[in-house]
């Protein structure tokens, strides 16, 4: 190892260095390209700075003058690219060596102009690093190593025809590291394409995967996630902790619920700008927020410090993104706490996303607001200032308070001052009891009729929440709401009957409509047609009453023929009664046809049906000739009876 190197090791306290660290700079390893993958937490950005260092400094302890890149660093995320930017800073500090970054959301006009200045290492971002190549702002033909960090992450994120370009203008004799959590097919791919007889090294830590992380599965209903995320804070009280959600929508909605609540909170995610995204991060390094809410844009390679906490509001969609949020706390011998908030809707999920982790978590319930106090009074009662014996300074205070008040005044006032403090604790649901409640099971009840029904547009959704704000009341005291034309039902439990009539008043009114009790149950209505919500198919016939249809015996109007029917010829044709002129397309007789020797397979005797519309002129005209020829008047029609004067259909193919 280089001298410059050991000593930046020694001055930040390592004395020893983890299983991967120790791997990647082994005798063995030196100079060659490396595929290696190791859980979360075990010190890989440290491990490849370590093992690029023979390759980019050669011979000598110190970096000659910055000119174009020696070493290119790549990560998937700007944070972790300034992270690996602070790490290595630190790390080739005493070798002299000039870092430079190029990641998205910077400004790039101050990145060209760093690197026109010179740099050793030049860590980066795949897209950005891309448009500087294809400006021309950038030169890797001098670069010796080059290290994709979190490699299946970069796949993941669609960055392959990025890193492809990329290293397409790297030297060909340069060393790649691969360094990866997983290696999947994309990423033995990727080795076998752009690595020269890469040695793939796998670190194993001695236990299981994990092992100073405890899991928790909180079961709770849909509507109490986010106060089983306020009372794991509170309970946990962790330093630092990060909750985890999937869309921005949610990080908003927490970071907002939590700041309400009285928590240092910052938020992460893909929409605010790089600068945002870091002083958020420095916040929580520097102890002014210690909660962070973010997207899995944290998930990867950031390391905050005392992160003792990692809440998932929302479950993440494989096993492998619950590994690397996990894999934010329990890192360097800390231990730490995998809060995972379940619902019944989302419980086979986290059973299968467990399962493939190969992770046992603890199964329950959130911390209830009991559980929260309890906690709380635990940590008041081992507060290192009871042990501590008053100062001079503080001398004359403490002897007028304990000569003005009793011990029970000062206990008290002590108590409340620290509960006033911190945020409230939230009232959690039983899971156990929320199984859909059938009719029978509501309980003794009474119902209450309320002024306005379908006339005044009454909604459920909007009666609910108005009858429960008036009345003092939750939706658990309410059983059915049955909305009649001018009128609602409401049944409500009969232990919160009394409650109920005090809140609503003597007027006994609820935003200007009013509340009568009513003896026993409703007598419904049953809605008549005009009150019916989808419209009227028009006007009715019969004067209005409702039509009845006709049975095949009875005089009905029939269809026409119609083309590519069965070839059924009636003997008669009636047309539907289509107006005034529908009489002059009616016939009394059919037309004589001459006989067609059309074989055993004759249909029935009969003029066929016009086609065309029954109005058309044609149609008109046909029927004034069958008038007249049944008349003995006019030219005899076209097709002829045959024998016996029988009109014979012409067959139709």
């Amino acid at each position: 190892m280089k001298q410059a190197l050991q000593d930046a090791l020694d001055e930040r306290g390592y004395s020893t260095l983890t299983p991967v660290q120790q791997a990647v700079i082994s005798d063995e390893h030196l100079g060659r390209d490396l595929l290696v993958s190791a859980q979360t937490g075990s010190g890989k950005t440290l491990g490849f700075g370590l093992a690029i260092a023979p390759t980019v400094l050669g011979e000598g302890e110190r970096f000659e003058r910055a000119d174009t890149p020696l070493a290119l660093v790549i990560a998937p995320t700007r944070e972790l690219a300034m992270q690996v930017k602070r790490e290595l800073g630190w790390l080739y500090a005493q070798a002299g060596a000039v870092m430079a970054s190029c990641v998205g959301g910077m400004d790039i006009r101050s990145e060209r102009r760093a690197l026109d200045r010179g740099v050793h290492i030049v860590v980066a971002t795949p897209g950005r690093l891309r448009d500087h190549i294809e400006k021309g702002a950038i030169d890797l033909s001098d670069v010796r190593a080059v290290v994709l960090d979190e490699a299946d992450e970069m796949l993941d994120l669609g960055f392959r025809e990025d890193l492809e370009f990329i290293l397409g203008e790297c030297p060909e004799d340069r060393q790649t590291l691969l360094f990866s959590a997983t290696v999947p097919k994309m990423i033995t791919a990727l080795a076998q394409n752009y690595q020269n007889d890469a040695v793939r090294v796998v670190v194993k830590s001695e236990t299981r995967q994990h092992a100073d992380i405890e899991y928790r599965a909180m079961q709770v209903i849909d509507r109490d996630v986010e106060n089983a995320v306020i009372n794991s804070l509170l309970y946990y009280d962790a330093p630092n902790a990060i909750v985890f959600g999937n869309t921005r929508a949610t990080v908003n909605r927490l970071t907002t619920r939590l700041s309400n609540r009285g928590f240092r909170v910052v938020c992460l995610s893909g929409e605010l700008t790089q600068a945002e995204r870091t002083n958020a991060l420095q916040a929580m390094r520097d102890g002014r927020a210690n909660v962070c809410v973010a997207t899995d844009v944290a998930a990867r390679g950031i390391d905050l410090p005392n992160l003792d906490l990692v809440v998932h509001a929302e479950l993440p969609s494989s096993h492998e993104t619950l590994l690397h949020r996990s894999g934010r706390t329990g890192r360097a011998g800390r231990k730490g706490t995998s809060a995972l908030i379940v619902t019944k809707r989302s419980a086979k999920k986290a059973q299968r996303i467990l399962k493939m982790a190969k992770l046992d978590a603890d199964w329950g319930g959130a911390p209830t607001s009991e559980e929260v106090s309890e906690r709380e009074d635990a940590r008041m009662m081992a507060d290192e200032g009871w042990a501590t014996p008053v100062n001079e300074s503080e001398q004359d205070t403490v002897a007028a308070l304990t000569e003005a008040f009793t011990a029970d005044q000062l206990a008290a006032a002590y108590l409340r001052l620290r509960r006033t403090a911190r945020s409230a604790p939230e009232e959690l649901n039983s899971f156990a009891d929320t199984k859909p409640r059938r009719k029978e099971d509501f309980g003794p009840s009474t119902w209450f009729s309320v002024a306005g029904g379908r006339a005044a547009d009454a909604e459920v959704r909007r009666l609910l929440p108005m009858i429960c704000k008036a009345g003092d009341l939750t939706k658990d005291d309410i059983g059915a709401i049955r909305i009649q034309q001018s009128e609602t039902f409401v049944q409500v439990l009969d232990s919160s009957v009394d409650g109920f009539l005090a809140a609503i008043g003597s007027d006994q009114t609820i935003e200007g409509s009013k509340v009568t009790q009513i003896e026993g149950a409703p007598k419904l209505e049953r809605p008549e047609q005009s009150d019916r919500p989808f419209k009227s198919r028009g006007p009715k016939r019969d004067g209005g009453k409702t039509f009845k249809k006709p049975r095949r015996d009875e005089d009905r109007p029939a269809k026409p023929h119609r083309k590519g029917d069965s070839k059924k010829l009636r003997d008669e044709t009636v047309w539907r009664d289509l107006g005034p002129k529908a009489d002059k397309a009616a016939t009394d007789k059919p037309k004589s046809h001459k006989k067609r020797d059309n074989g055993p397979g004759d249909k029935p005797k009969g003029p066929p049906p016009p086609k065309g519309k029954p109005n058309s002129k044609k149609n008109k005209a046909r029927a004034a000739a069958a008038k007249l020829a049944a008349k003995g008047k006019g030219k005899p029609a076209a097709r002829a009876s045959g024998k016996g004067g029988e009109a014979r259909p012409k067959r139709r193919t």
